[in-house]
């Protein structure tokens, strides 16, 4: 039980080292450093060197400073407002109508951002003001914006799916595939429970006194024919065979940079701006990164990892069982820590147990980042709660009300993926890349 006691130890080290307000990629440095220093004989210099190079020297890595980038540029085009131009006049006849436009302007900006935070700013900042203008339920408007938002954690290309498949040393290829399915069942699932509530709650939904003809409808397809191609050529080529997440992620950032241009978004300062954003978010990635591989390679020397993963197979839980545990261990986590801190802190130990449990890797890329979204809209911590605050001008309290309902649509998704792990693996299982 020895390096069960110095886990304790390390982890209230870590709990002070977060409290003080010390960078995480600083933490989890100091953390692998003590680990080192007082439980193993380790050379730490020699360690620290070599893991840190060895980290930040992946090919795998290379697609995310990419994807962010790719993220930045379509951030400061009209992307979001040709997005709702597209898909208001589909969405007139389905009861909760505009509503709607929250959650599949989320899912597509998901499908080329792969930010959280960035998706559901920017479809934020332009259905917020349009939907209040028409008198649409204001704590609605905000729930569909929060949960949706948290899409771009899953749909792929996701940022923090190559952290996954980094630390964990999993196909980001297959990840991403493996994103798809659970990101439409979540989209459905979001739809269906505004239906829902928009039939029991009519007055929250205003009609509309316009009603669009065919032709109108069809013309609008015009401004949702860039960002389709965009995703068809960035998933499409994944799923094909024919590029690899990286070579996706360099295509994505050419023919976003043609978007923006032909756009007219595109100038000095715009695209210094997303450079400088991507530059500034890659770099911030990559150090968390170096210090969580660090930490892993600390936690190895200790056997804490080893020892845990062991207490836990002799209390012979079921796999359901374990992830139940899990589950409530990484929302509290999450109430904390924001999602890729989550994941990189903890995969060195979690990821042995659930090994030993039988499950399958790829898929619990899949439910960790699941989980991850709920943390995502709960407080004190939830960031997409920060960035509807800055929108809205709302309490967070209020915000963490009106993402509440969402909040228990992601633990039905969770458990969905659950009861039936094919709605992860069957897609990644299809495709030829490795």
């Amino acid at each position: 039980m020895e390096p069960l006691w110095a886990g304790l130890v390390l982890l209230v080290i870590l709990f002070i080292l977060l409290c003080s307000g010390l960078w995480v990629a600083f933490s989890l440095l100091g953390v692998g450093v003590a680990g080192l220093a007082l439980f193993t004989q380790a050379p730490v210099g020699q360690a620290m060197a070599t893991t840190i190079w060895g980290s930040s020297n992946s090919w795998a890595l290379a697609a995310l400073p990419m994807f962010i980038w790719m993220g930045e540029i379509l951030f400061r085009t009209r992307l979001s407002e040709d997005m709702f131009r597209g898909l208001s006049p589909w969405l007139t006849r389905l009861p909760g109508r505009l509503l709607h436009v929250n959650i599949l302007g989320c899912a597509i900006f998901a499908a080329v951002s792969g930010s959280s935070a960035a998706t559901a700013a920017t479809i934020g900042r332009m259905t917020i003001p349009e939907l209040h203008k028409r008198g649409y339920h204001p704590l609605m408007s905000i729930g569909t914006l929060a949960g949706s938002g948290t899409l771009g954690l899953l749909i792929p290309p996701s940022i923090i799916l190559i952290v996954y498949g980094v630390a964990t040393d999993q196909s980001i290829a297959r990840l991403f595939i493996a994103g798809v399915f659970p990101g439409l069942m979540l989209v459905v699932l979001f739809m269906g429970y505004v239906i829902l509530w928009s039939l029991l709650h009519p007055e929250g939904v205003p009609g509309e006194k316009e009603k669009p003809s065919w032709r109108e409808r069809l013309v609008a397809l015009k401004f949702l024919a860039p960002v389709t191609l965009l995703i068809m050529a960035i998933i499409g080529s994944i799923y094909a065979g024919l590029a690899s997440p990286t070579e996706a992620a360099a295509l994505g950032v050419v023919f976003s940079l043609i978007l923006s241009w032909l756009s007219g978004s595109l100038n000095r300062e715009s695209f210094l701006a997303a450079l400088m954003g991507a530059v500034r978010t890659s770099a911030m990635i990559a150090f968390i990164l170096a210090g969580a591989a660090f930490l892993t390679v600390a936690m190895g020397f200790t056997g804490i990892p080893r020892e845990l993963a062991a207490w836990i197979g002799g209390m012979h839980l079921s796999p359901y069982a374990l992830i139940a545990a899990l589950t409530v261990f990484f929302i509290v986590m999450g109430m904390f820590l924001d999602g890729i801190s989550v994941v990189v802190l903890t995969t060195s130990v979690i990821i042995p147990m659930v090994e030993q449990a039988g499950l399958d890797l790829i898929w619990f890329g899949i439910y960790i980042v699941l989980v991850v979204e709920m943390a995502q809209i709960t407080p004190p911590v939830g960031f997409n709660l920060f960035v509807l605050q800055g929108l809205t001008g709302r309490d967070i309290l209020t915000i963490a009300r009106a993402a509440l309902p969402f909040f228990l649509l992601l633990c039905i998704g969770v458990v969905l993926i659950v009861l039936f792990p094919e709605i992860a693996t069957w897609l990644p299982s299809r495709m030829g890349a490795h």
